[in-house]
């Protein structure tokens, strides 16, 4: 693989650092008996690209605490950095107002209660006079038939038998409206008792107090958050993917994270392995980007609002590779030691996209030749050295 580009600016580098220690070494390094040293050979391999995506690490639950009513707040219990659990009380506010409300509202309904018991006893005296006007009107019409009854007595019997309806109707109309009055005086109770709760603001879910935003004292409204609140647990990283990249993104995709500043759970190489779990359906129309949310391990325990990388796997195209660990930083200049004829040969290269565990390769090597994989800090240009071993074909399973 030749890049001329590349090759003129490392071929100067080169230059100058075999100048400055590599003729100065190269008696010496003769002398010296043989390292022993593993080489891998360089091969071509189709690698994935690797698509990086900026974002920050956030809880998988996160609330802003507030009121639902207008009320003075009375008391905050607790403080940023608390933990609290699940219906523990973090706020409450002035229910003087909204329990006086409440006692209303129960002794509108008790009062309603009793009126339907009235209202029922009513219906069954009303009833009961109904039966005995249908008994009193069936022995009148009796009689009649036989003559034994006057006109006058019949129709007696017969509004008698008439108002006694009347009645039993009027007794089921006002049953009907007192029973609805009572249910329309519970409701309201209902809503009394739910209200006054709202006085008393507790934890939706396990978390961690990270924000308090307001003190005993001021007034409370809808709206208006008074405490922020993040979930204990496993943490995320919440990143904008650019729309021209949806098509590399997908539910359950493993990709790799970085966190900025390192992280204790991190590999070798500042690497953690997340998980896409979820992807927005919309794109912002603004940045023609869309939302991707990528789930860390339980142990990650990095502070919410860290920044983060990510990065995807973008298309596939052959890639020279080599281990991570045969590439050797010198300020902004990178080289490997390349084994020929027995002497290790220090020769600069030009990097690419890297891994944990390997490197891209852009310019300085050629496929077919062979790097020490593990450089020893001892070994200079031109040293004398012995395989070991061969370590893995690199760029194999990217």
């Amino acid at each position: 693989m030749k890049h001329p580009s590349g090759l003129i600016a490392l071929s100067v580098a080169a230059g100058v650092l075999s100048a400055c220690g590599g003729s100065e070494h190269a008696p010496a390094a003769q002398a010296r008996a043989p390292m022993a040293v593993t080489a891998v050979p360089v091969a071509y391999a189709d690698a994935a690209e690797r698509l990086e995506a900026g974002g920050v690490i956030a809880a998988q639950e996160s609330a802003l605490v507030s009121s639902r009513i207008v009320s003075s707040i009375v008391d905050v219990r607790v403080r940023a950095g608390d933990r609290v659990h699940t219906g523990d009380v973090l706020v409450t506010l002035d229910a003087r107002d909204v329990t006086e409300h409440t006692r209303q509202a129960s002794a509108t309904a008790l009062a309603a209660e009793k009126a339907l018991a009235q209202a029922r006893a009513a219906q069954t005296a009303a009833e009961a006079e109904q039966r005995l006007a249908v008994a009193w009107h069936r022995r009148i019409t009796a009689l009649h038939a036989r003559n034994s009854a006057t006109e006058q007595e019949r129709d007696e019997a017969e509004a008698r038998l008439a108002t006694a309806a009347a009645r039993v109707a009027g007794a089921q109309a006002a049953l009907e409206m007192v029973d609805a009055n009572l249910a329309s005086a519970r409701a309201a109770a209902e809503v009394a008792t739910t209200t006054q709760s709202y006085t008393t603001l507790r934890a939706p879910f396990d978390g961690l107090i990270t924000e308090r935003l307001t003190d005993p004292g001021n007034l409370a409204s809808p709206g208006l958050p008074l405490l922020r609140i993040e979930s204990s647990g496993a943490r995320q990283v919440v990143v904008r993917v650019d729309e021209a990249r949806a098509a590399y993104v997908h539910p359950r995709d493993h990709v790799e994270v970085s966190i900025d500043g390192g992280s204790p759970q991190a590999d070798a190489g500042g690497i953690i392995e997340g998980v896409v779990t979820e992807l927005a359906r919309a794109v912002d129309a603004d940045q023609r980007a869309f939302t991707v949310k990528v789930a860390l391990p339980l142990i990650v325990t990095a502070r919410t609002g860290t920044f983060a990388r990510v990065f995807f796997r973008g298309v596939s195209r052959r890639q020279l590779r080599v281990p991570a660990a045969a590439i050797q930083r010198r300020g902004h200049v990178t080289s490997v030691f390349v084994v020929q004829e027995g002497l290790a040969r220090l020769r600069l290269v030009q990097v690419g996209t890297a891994t944990s565990t390997d490197i891209e390769v852009l310019a300085g090597l050629d496929a077919g030749e062979s790097v020490v994989a593990s450089p020893p800090p001892l070994l200079l240009d031109g040293s004398p050295v012995t395989l070991s071993g061969s370590g893995p074909r690199t760029g194999a399973g990217q």
